[in-house]
């Protein structure tokens, strides 16, 4: 198995998330995650780059978001950081409770910690780094 160390870098735009879907594609494979695996990881890396392009970097095409990829043990580690002002993870509402479930949006956090084996946020100098984690 490739012990490689996996980066993409691009603009806030939503154009790019092709190109992410793409990249996802091609690392998950090159790791031989299984299929199922493979629509989760997708899954959580797409809405954590949307998250990044929309919240925090605001649609600012100087501002960039950065996807790194590797594997440690039996883990698959993802890191998607944007250049955003950050938040609080505690105050995004919880999209399960009756007075969200109609809501058309507030759900990727909610997503990502439930196909993710882990979930965890770091505030950097620049922005705000989400690591997840699955086993492969």
């Amino acid at each position: 198995m490739a012990q490689e160390n996996y980066h993409l870098e691009i603009s806030s735009d939503p154009n790019n998330l092709i190109t992410i879907e793409e990249f996802v594609n091609y690392f998950c494979k090159d790791v031989n995650l299984s299929e199922e695996k493979l629509g989760n990881v997708l899954l959580a890396v797409t809405e954590a780059a949307t998250n990044a392009i929309k919240h925090a970097n605001k649609y600012d095409l100087d501002k960039k978001v950065y996807i790194d990829a590797h594997v440690e043990g039996s883990n698959l580690i993802i890191k998607v950081k944007d250049e955003g002002n950050g938040f609080d993870p505690e105050k995004i509402p919880d999209p399960t409770e009756p007075e969200n479930l109609l809501k058309d949006s507030g759900r990727g956090l909610y997503l990502m910690r439930f196909y993710m084996d882990d979930m965890e946020y770091k505030r950097t100098p620049t922005g705000m780094e989400l690591i997840l984690t699955v086993k492969i």
